[in-house]
């Protein structure tokens, strides 16, 4: 059974209730009996295997690739002469 969490709009009491998927959402603070609101937290999410990248969520083109990726480009050498600081 899935644990939620709920907060109270009122008073702020908080708590987690295992329910089971099929339960309706409790809407009243056991506390005060003010309003109820379910909390949701993050989801930890592991992202394995290709079709992160930019380059691999692309559709097909009408000829297949066989290049290789290009090599990232290097920034020019200033040519400026260095100034002595006085």
């Amino acid at each position: 059974m899935p644990t939620y969490a709920y907060r109270c709009a009122a008073c702020g009491h908080a708590f987690d209730i295992h329910q089971s998927f099929s339960d309706e959402a409790l809407t009243v603070c056991p506390e005060c009996e003010g309003p109820l609101r379910k909390q949701y937290g993050s989801v930890g999410v592991t992202f394995k295997g290709s079709g992160f990248y930019r380059t691999d969520s692309r559709g097909s083109t009408s000829t297949p690739s066989t290049t290789t990726p290009s090599k990232p480009s290097t920034p020019a050498k200033s040519t400026a002469p260095k100034t002595a600081s006085a």
